[in-house]
This record gives structure tokens, sequence and C-alpha cells, in this order.
């Protein structure tokens, strides 16, 4: 069983069952499979369980498989997965689309069970090297990473003491939003840029007249507009950054944090799966710290309070995937927010469950 659960997974895609047949009795002895006969239906088993590597066929009905490849390249959470397109298509332009797509390969049908076999090996150890190289990247350029954090997270800082919020609520959203990107199954690079992206998801509030954004009383609809301006405010001062993952990524959050999964949040009213899934992870992350933490105006939300009103928002405010994803997590945030709690004392929190 433990060699089992070791093995490499690989997703199968194809809407004719025989060539799912086909490509599942070359895979299985050396890997686990998993099927899909939809494009929409992959991409949901890939939110939940992400595979190692994803064989995918072009021509489905719905959605063909370059769609799908757009949206598993374009989401931080999967574009690290290596996706080969597995196709009776012999069109160049149909391969040169799908490798410009960012897919790693191209297979032909009918496919040969050793040729398969020998390109999936191939591009999950590439896969491997890969990641261990990007390690042994992050590693050497730590200090000149960390220089160039710290001047990214007092930017972030700044916006939250503008609107009298402490330093220590963005260090704690910011972990958060790396434990959540974790569960929904980000790799630790992407998760690592997230919690360095998150700080600045606020930065806009810099451009806020502090006679709004300090106010102690109700917004007037005049200045709740005004102020509602702040996530397209930090993204145009982050802007479009071509030559900077944790730039682009940042201004994505700053822009896309307000939006709700119903479609009743700002400043684009997106819903869904159209709100970039790093601004879904980035909200919830934000209102968790928010209820359980004081502020002057009121008392920190013991932990249980705060689970079951962001459960009760599940499917309106928040992603539901992302919410059971939060509540994976909890053991962790617990241990993030006794070490950056506000004042030294051990705040409300879950009670233990009983030891057996």
């Amino acid at each position: 069983m433990a060699r089992e659960n070791h093995r490499k997974t690989v997703l199968v895609v194809d809407d004719t069952p025989e060539n799912l047949d086909v490509l599942s009795e070359v895979l299985r002895d050396a890997y686990q499979v998993k099927v899909a006969t939809r494009g929409l239906r992959a991409l949901e088993i890939v939110r939940r369980t992400p595979p190692d590597l994803i064989l995918l066929d072009i021509m489905m009905p719905e959605m063909d498989g370059f769609e799908v490849c757009r949206r598993l390249k374009e989401d931080y959470t999967t574009r690290h997965i290596p996706v080969i397109f597995a196709t009776a298509s012999i069109d160049p332009k149909d391969e040169l689309r799908g490798l410009e797509l960012g897919a790693v390969d191209y297979i032909t049908k009918p496919v040969s069970p050793p040729v398969v076999l020998a390109r999936v090996r191939t591009h999950l150890a590439l896969h491997d090297q890969n990641q261990e190289l990007e390690r042994k990247v992050r590693q050497r350029t730590l200090q000149l990473n960390d220089t160039r954090l710290q001047i990214i997270r007092r930017l972030g800082r700044a916006a939250e003491y503008k609107d009298n919020e402490t330093g220590l609520h963005v260090i704690r959203m910011s972990h958060y939003s790396r434990l959540i990107g974790l569960a929904a199954g980000m790799d630790e690079r992407e998760a690592d840029l997230l919690l360095n992206a998150a700080p600045m998801h606020d930065i806009g509030k810099i451009g806020i007249p502090d006679s709004i954004l300090q106010k102690p009383g109700k917004l007037t609809p005049e200045e709740w507009e005004v102020m509602k301006t702040h996530a397209a405010i930090g993204a145009e001062i982050l802007g479009d950054s071509q030559d900077s993952g944790l730039l682009a990524m940042a201004s994505i959050v700053a822009l896309s944090h307000h939006e709700k999964w119903d479609g009743s949040g700002y400043p684009q009213g997106l819903a869904g799966d159209d709100i970039p899934r790093v601004g879904r992870i980035v909200a919830l992350a934000d209102v968790f710290d928010a209820l359980t933490s004081k502020r002057p105006y009121k008392e920190a939300w013991p932990v249980q309070e705060a689970v079951d009103w962001i459960v009760s928002q599940s499917g309106q405010h928040f992603d539901p995937h992302l919410v059971d994803c939060l509540l994976q997590c909890i053991p962790d945030m617990e241990v993030i927010r006794g070490r950056y709690r506000e004042d030294g004392r051990i705040l409300p929190s879950l009670p233990q469950a009983p030891q057996d």
C-alpha cells in the first residue's frame, strides 16, 4: 500500500471510452490513473486532487483540449502540471497551438504504448528535475529576495497602518493565504509567491482620502463608491509587470480580492471561476483574520464562530472548495495566530479534540 501511495498520478482526458481504456491499460502498471471524458470534469478533478501529469485529447464536445490547457496554464495553482496532448489530429497547426498554450509534448493517435510510457516517464522526470532546480535557485537567491520582500511587506503594512490596521494583520493573512493555496493544489514556488504578494492586497488604500478611510461612522453611498476604488488603484500602483511574477500576482490579488463567488463583489462583479483563484484565496484569508482579530471597533471572534460564519457564506461570498481547504488548514492557522498574536495573550481558539 505504501508503494501505491508513492506512485505518480496521471489524469487521462478523452471523450472516447475506448481511448481511455487503451491509455489506462498502458499506464496503470507504473502510475495511478484517473480519467475524465469531458474538459469541465477534468478541471474539477484537477482542482480537488491535482495529478502529476495530464494526457489531454483535443477534440472533445463542450470544451476542447486547447481551452482546458489554457485554463490550467492561466491558473497559478495548476500551471505547473505538465500537459501532453494525445490526439488524432495530425495538423501541424494544432501541434504548434498546443505547445504555445504550454503543453510539454504532443502525441498522435493511434498511440504506441512504449512511446506513451517513454514520453510520460521523461516529462515527469523533467518536471521533478525542474522542481529541484527551482528549489536550488531559490536557496541561492534567498538573501537578495529577502531584502526585496522586506520592502514589499513594508509597503503592505503602510496601507494597513493608514487604515488603522496592525502590521501583523498582513503577516498573518499572507501566511494563511499560503496554507490555503497549498491545500488547493499550488506547488511550493507558487505558494511562496502568494505569501509575498498577499501583503499588498490593500495597497490601493494609500489613494483613498483619510476622511473616508478613517471615518468613525458609516460611509455614505458616495463615500462607499470612493472606497471601492482602492482595488483598481492597487492594481494600477502595482502595474501589469511582465518581468516580475510577484508583482503580476500582487496586481491580480489587489484587483480581485473583493470579488465574491456569487458575483456581488467589486470592482468588476466577477463570479465563480471567473475570479482569479489567488484573489479568492486572499479574500478568504483576509476575512478570517479580520474576524478573529481585535480592532478598536470590535473584539476578536472565537475561531469557531468565524469558521461557522465563513461556512455559512460558502457559495455566496466564498469559493466552496476553498472553504473546505481553509477548514483543513485550521490547526496550522492556529499556530500562525499564536506566533503573530497582537498583544502576547492567547487568542480564542477552537476546543482541542479529546485524546484517544
